[in-house]
């Protein structure tokens, strides 16, 4: 057996008691997430996908990270931009989440629900809070490209302004209300 072979068998072995991807998304379907929507422009136009894989990493520097998988079709995009921004949405822009988790559209055909940021990212109309940042490192993770960014700039409503987050749960939307809390 030559070192390609060899090297070939230990992946093999590596993977062979590997969970199913039906199991592990079995698994996370009863895991609930918030949900962004993360767009760019990295030069040939406007892209944007809905995620719920974004989470805060860091408070100093302020980092976050989000997955793209490689079944996106905004996916090579957004890999390629060097900034975006992460659109933090509550249940009012739950028509916003379905129309970026659409396949096979022009999610930015509607030019009144978005516009430009000065610095040329795209930026979604009517959205209270969103995240503008540069990606600092890419990171291949199964099918699907960890891309990690600093943030450079957000808005964040006031406190008297007050939104129910939109979630994903089980295969459907959500959102949390002072009713759903517990102590």
């Amino acid at each position: 057996m030559n070192q390609a072979q060899t090297q070939a068998r230990l992946v093999e072995d590596a993977f062979k008691d590997m969970l199913s991807a039906d199991d592990f998304k079995s698994a996370f379907r009863n895991h609930p997430a918030g949900v962004s929507v993360v767009t760019a422009d990295p030069g040939d136009g406007p892209v944007g996908l809905t995620a719920t894989s974004v989470i805060s990493v860091s408070a100093n520097p302020p980092l976050l990270v989000f997955s793209l998988s490689a079944f996106s079709s905004a996916a090579p995009a957004l890999a390629r931009a060097e900034t975006v921004v992460v659109h933090l949405l509550g249940v009012e822009q739950l028509e916003v989440a379905k129309v970026f988790a659409t396949s096979g559209i022009d999610r930015f055909a509607d030019r009144s629900s978005w516009s430009r940021l000065p610095t040329g990212e795209p930026i979604l109309a009517h959205t209270p809070t969103w995240l503008r940042g540069r990606v600092v490192n890419r990171m291949s993770a199964g099918d699907s490209t960890v891309m990690a960014v600093q943030v450079l700039q957000a808005q964040v409503p006031g406190p008297d302004i007050t939104s129910e987050p939109l979630v994903y749960h089980n295969r459907t939307w959500h959102s949390l209300s002072p009713q759903s809390a517990r102590n």
